[in-house]
């Protein structure tokens, strides 16, 4: 691919990133997830371009939200890499590459501060205005 094609195919990855990325976010938000936050990595990770990070109530509604997050990508055409759960359930992430989602329990939130490890992201909005 030529360069200007290059650009162009993924500023259409990343706008179809960040849309799902919303969604997912919508997602945990739905289903109780407190501080959901979406941060934008785009030219700052080398990892991924957008993360989301919420806290969940308990490990059965982590399990839960992060299974319905796996079901969302792959509805969206993404391939869900992987999902990685400590053994007590208070950290789960489902990779999609592009976006990676993050449920924790409140305090291993806290211990890990993904928010301040990520400080110099743009937090996007991803409420539906009515």
């Amino acid at each position: 691919m030529a360069g200007a094609e290059q650009a162009k195919a993924g500023g259409r990855r990343s706008e179809e990133g960040s849309l799902f990325a919303r969604e997912a976010a919508r997602l945990m938000q739905d289903r109780h997830c407190t501080d959901v936050l979406l941060l934008d990595l785009t030219g700052i990770s080398q990892v991924c371009d957008y993360i989301v990070i919420g806290s969940g109530t308990s490990d059965r509604q982590m399990r839960s939200v992060s299974e319905e997050i796996g079901k969302l990508g792959k509805d969206a055409g993404y391939t869900w890499c992987r999902t990685n759960t400590d053994p007590s359930s208070t950290w789960i992430v489902v990779d999609f590459i592009d976006v990676v989602v993050h449920l924790f329990e409140p305090s291993r939130r806290a211990y890990y501060d993904l928010e301040d490890l990520w400080s110099d992201a743009r937090q996007v909005e991803f409420v539906q205005q009515d």
